[in-house]
């Protein structure tokens, strides 16, 4: 997509200069806008690494006689 005003083409018939300055404006603003939102537009990526890798944690640890104790025990 080119932004340059001298692509854009009136085909009505009885526009004033002014008509043309105004529309040519508008949409040469709006191109550039489409231009720089496109740029400026990443690709949705799904969760990183870090988040897929939390995703199924293990069962909880529960303390007791032959099961998982604290350090300090």
């Amino acid at each position: 997509m080119s932004s340059d005003a001298e692509n854009i083409r009136i085909v009505t018939r009885g526009v004033t200069p002014e008509e043309v300055a105004a529309v040519t404006a508008v949409l040469t603003a709006a191109m550039a806008e489409a231009e720089a939102a496109a740029r400026d537009a990443r690709p949705e990526t799904g969760p990183d690494a870090w988040a897929r890798s939390q995703r199924s944690l293990r069962t909880p640890l529960t303390p007791g006689v032959g099961a998982w104790r604290s350090f300090t025990g």
